[in-house]
């Protein structure tokens, strides 16, 4: 057997124990130790193209684009769980599963299961090297598509490994696609075995188990699993969040800049915003991450943010260069496209990149695209993976190691009525509450009926490592720790009128919803009190998107009644209480709200 790099793994006494048992279980042909150097990368993507896996894009240098089995296209939430002592740990949002009966399971899963394959080992680091805001992990895997996309966005590599906490702290990582090959059997583009995935954590013996997908979260796993399963349950031993949050900068026209974290569910505009280009002149976004914020109280007591990952993972539907130009500026070169379409002159395409559709255009699935049909050339979780280098609105702090000062934070979702445009929470607690009442419809980044409505609080339901009453409980008790705690908004941009137009514009014009955050945060701007929070005296344009159904939010309540009781005795009075305090102030308004209906 072939061991790639085996100098990498000197005075390195844990990690080597745990290569030498991955490699008596999982019986692979090679091992290959990955260095994380631009040479390695560039011979993987090599190795991928000879086997048809990486299609190099001519229009794009050192880019390329895969296709995944049709099936394994999503994260897997049905076989996504947690393992604890007791079940009430996991609480009623996560799936559980007894860690020695799972540990059994894994265990004759992963048997055998790399045989005829490399395995990879690929040290990594989420969060910044040297710094508090670190989590090392090695993941052991069979996929060099999964090494490729870490390159992205992780750090990872020998860099990692000369850190002198690495090998004391590491969280062991087992990954694989499950398809292990015969002597002499030919191998698929995209191996995968889906009647088997499952994506298992062990929060207290810090190690995650995946097997059968070799898509995005499923198998990337520094990302939601390390960055947010694991991390959350640490965050709330530790004293601190992490959190599904983009991070940004908002400068003003007079220099002033204030930053902000904003949770959203996927496909909700959380990479538009991220990437914002601003339609008013003098105000400027500028972007610290996408996806995951870690949040930790500093020296002076208040909250600092960092961005725990390399690079982005992000979606690629929508996204234009009249909607979003930093972001198709950055896949200019130097990109991994899954699942969009190929064009005729060895460029990628999806909805919404265009007007028009170009011709002989191949779908994501390597046929033929038929105009015609009611299908979607490019996949609508279609993802891109680049480096956060390439990002043409990198903030200039955006590797600092005591991370950004928070000043603003943003809760939002997919909703076509109920939800205004904006408000502000009058308080920290009630703006737990907001986190805590977020649903949104369903859109394709997970498997499930799309548009249907879910309860998914603070856009952590897929992501939060322990029981959410108890991350609730943890949400209140930072803000009374912290001192100066960030002003919490409440954002919708997909509100539509009774003909089902979006009334909102949103793309670069979320900059002025940006803009009256600032100025609230600043005590500039002046509001009107209502029901649920503080509304914006200028109605941008369109009062609709400002109007309030008594109707509807009593249907509202209601429902976040009926869901809160889910937790039990884990449910904080606290959050309880600004239900009912919404609720008799629905109840109490009248006509003399200019912005308030009885109707509908």
């Amino acid at each position: 057997m072939l061991i790639k790099n085996e100098d990498l793994l000197e005075s390195h006494q844990r990690l080597c124990t745990f290569v030498r048992e991955a490699i008596e279980l999982c019986a692979p042909k090679d091992v290959h130790i990955c260095d994380g150097s631009q040479e390695e990368y560039d011979m993987l993507c090599e190795e991928l193209v000879i086997k048809g896996v990486f299609i190099p894009l001519s229009k794009r240098p050192r880019s390329f684009l895969c296709r995944s089995d049709p099936l394994d296209v999503a994260r897997t939430e049905e076989s996504t769980f947690l393992c604890f002592d007791r079940q009430e740990e996991a609480g009623p949002t996560n799936l559980w599963r007894d860690p020695v009966e799972m540990l059994e399971h894994l265990r004759k899963l992963f048997s055998s299961c790399m045989q005829g394959r490399t395995l990879y080992v690929v040290p990594f680091c989420m969060g910044l090297l040297h710094s508090s805001f670190c989590l090392f992990g090695v993941e052991i895997t069979d996929s060099p598509y999964v090494v490729c996309c870490m390159k992205h966005t992780t750090r990872m590599g020998r860099l990692v490994l000369e850190d002198r906490d690495f090998d004391q702290t590491f969280i062991p990582c087992m990954h694989s696609v499950g398809k292990p090959l015969k002597e002499g059997e030919s191998d698929v583009t995209w191996p995968c075995n889906i009647e088997q995935r499952c994506l298992v954590h062990f929060p207290n013996a810090r190690s995650i188990f995946a097997f059968g997908s070799g898509y995005g979260g499923n198998a990337l796993l520094g990302k939601k699993s390390i960055a947010l399963r694991l991390a959350s349950w640490f965050a709330k031993k530790e004293g601190w969040l992490a959190e599904h949050m983009l991070i940004i900068s908002v400068t003003s026209p007079e220099n002033k800049k204030k930053y902000f974290a904003g949770a959203f569910p996927s496909h909700c505009g959380k990479t538009n915003l991220a990437l914002l280009s601003s339609s008013c002149s003098g105000w400027s976004v500028e972007c610290v991450g996408d996806d995951i914020a870690w949040i930790r109280k500093g020296k002076d007591g208040r909250l600092y943010a960092v961005n725990p990952e390399s690079g982005f993972f992000g979606v690629t539907p929508g996204l234009s260069w009249t909607s979003n130009p930093h972001a198709m500026k950055m896949m200019e070169s130097d990109t991994i496209f899954t699942n969009v379409a190929l064009t005729q002159d060895g460029d990628v395409w999806w909805e919404g990149m265009t007007q028009e559709i170009p011709e002989g255009l191949i779908d994501w699935r390597g046929n033929l695209y038929d105009v015609a049909s009611k299908e979607c050339a490019a996949h609508p979780n279609a993802r891109f993976t680049v480096d956060a280098k390439r990002c043409p609105i990198l903030d200039a702090h955006a590797e600092d190691r005591d991370g950004v000062l928070l000043a603003g934070i943003l809760f939002g979702g997919r909703r076509a009525d109920v939800i205004p445009l904006v408000y502000e929470a009058f308080s920290w607690q009630h703006g737990v509450f907001l986190g805590a009442s977020i649903s949104s419809e369903m859109t394709s980044a997970a498997t499930g009926k799309v548009g249907t409505l879910r309860h998914d609080p603070f856009a952590m339901l897929p992501f939060c490592g322990y029981h959410m009453g108890e991350y609730f409980a943890h949400w209140l008790d930072i803000g009374k720790e912290c001192l100066d705690p960030p002003k919490i908004f409440c954002v919708n941009w997909f509100r539509k009128d009774q003909e089902g137009r979006f009334l909102w514009p949103g793309f670069g014009e979320n900059i002025r919803v940006l803009a009256w955050m600032f100025m609230r945060i600043d005590n500039t701007e002046a509001a009107e009190e209502s029901p649920i929070g503080w509304l914006p005296r200028s109605s941008f344009g369109c009062s609709e998107l400002f109007h309030i159904s008594l109707k509807q939010w009593k249907q509202e309540c209601s429902e976040l009644a009926r869901y809160f009781t889910l937790f039990n005795d884990k449910m904080p009075r606290e959050i309880l209480q600004e239900l009912n305090g919404v609720m008799q102030r629905i109840e109490q308004a009248s006509s003399k709200y200019d912005k308030l209906s009885a109707g509908d």
